[in-house]
């Protein structure tokens, strides 16, 4: 088989003139005879790639001035100890809103760390939504709030943010960053793996607002510090330099496709076209997420039984179709339609559920 429809969850798809432009790059980096793999992270060949990654970043998200944008290591799941670490001190609460396995996961860690609250959770409805802006409960002592911008496995996504000054919000927006405008100025801190929107594993992008930057952190071991990073402008160490040169790939791509509001209004073409086969099939696809809570990244639902599952995701598996499989904790079925998953696929989908719809 030499070509797919990639539904990964992550690592996922990435567009392929990136991957045919990295190709041609990969053992002749800009003449210099080496791959990027190969170039040392202090030479002005790569230092070039690493800075233009943080511009194209912040122009493409209208990133204010009193921001840093950072390159870190250890995945999104080190931003769950990195960041209670550096704020949550004693007397202070690190607030935590729950709406699916990875932001339980970000409180499993602060509570090794700190005193934690949650201010909102949907886990009584199974995850199936968001919470109320309304309904959340915040402390004087807040150290911050957190939350996870869209939910991966469930399949439901913030559409409004909530606005809070007693303390800074903080995002994990791993699954959805780059796939729609966001206000950087809602949030203290914004982090994100990069092998959903933004390129392969290996990298986790990082926006910080530099007040934060200003605490006491002499507690904190030098390297999970958020401003050793921004000092040395990510290269305290060696950064994940491959990672990195791709990243900067997949954001002049996002570029050249009109930015983050071409890219908004392609992802809502290509999730309305899945969703309207659920809603349109007369419940023989149930999504799993409320309407309101619809995510645009991953889509997730159900057949009717357990046998119809599996049939449907196996004749998928020939036709081409790959990483449908659903999340053990919900089951079924999932479409994970990242940036970079082409209409065509989406299309190729919806006209596959239709047919499987009609055949049984």
């Amino acid at each position: 088989m030499t070509a797919v429809y990639n539904f990964n969850a992550g690592p996922s798809a990435l567009p392929k003139e990136v991957l045919e432009r990295a190709q041609t790059e990969l053992t002749n980096f800009n003449g210099t005879g080496m791959s990027v793999m190969e170039l040392s992270h202090r030479s002005k060949e790569y230092e070039a790639v690493h800075q233009n990654a943080i511009d194209l970043l912040k122009e493409l998200y209208n990133i204010p001035d009193q921001y840093k944008v950072l390159f870190l290591q250890g995945g999104a799941s080190l931003q769950f100890s990195m960041l209670p670490l550096q704020y949550l001190k004693e007397g202070k609460i690190g607030n935590y809103i729950l709406t699916g396995s990875w932001s339980e996961k970000a409180l499993k860690e602060a509570k090794l760390i700190g005193e934690t609250a949650i201010g909102g959770s949907t886990k009584e409805g199974n995850y199936t939504s968001i919470p109320n802006v309304a309904d959340l409960q915040f402390n004087d002592q807040d150290a911050y709030v957190h939350l996870t911008s869209n939910n991966t496995i469930y399949g439901t996504q913030w559409k409004d943010f909530p606005t809070i000054s007693h303390a800074p919000l903080i995002a994990d927006m791993s699954s959805d960053i780059l796939s729609r405008p966001i206000n950087i100025e809602q949030f203290g801190l914004i982090y994100a793996g990069a092998q959903k929107n933004l390129g392969p594993s290996g990298v986790t992008v990082a926006i910080i607002r530099e007040d934060l930057l200003e605490e006491n952190v002499d507690h904190v071991p030098t390297i999970l510090r958020y401003q050793t990073h921004a000092d040395s402008n990510s290269l305290y160490h060696t950064p994940p330099t491959f990672s990195i040169y791709m990243l900067n790939q997949v954001l002049t791509w996002v570029k050249e496709q009109g930015g983050v509001q071409a890219i908004e209004k392609r992802n809502e073409e290509k999730a309305k076209l899945i969703y309207d086969g659920i809603d349109e099939s007369n419940g023989f696809y149930k999504g799993h997420a409320e309407q309101n809570a619809r995510s645009l990244m991953n889509i997730t639902f159900n057949l009717p039984t357990e046998d119809d599952n599996k049939k449907f995701l196996a004749k998928a598996k020939e036709l081409g179709f790959v990483g449908l499989n659903g999340h053990r904790s919900v089951g079924g079925c999932r479409a994970s339609t990242y940036n970079a998953v082409p209409l065509e696929a989406c299309e190729a989908l919806r006209e596959y559920m239709d047919s499987f719809r009609l055949q049984n």
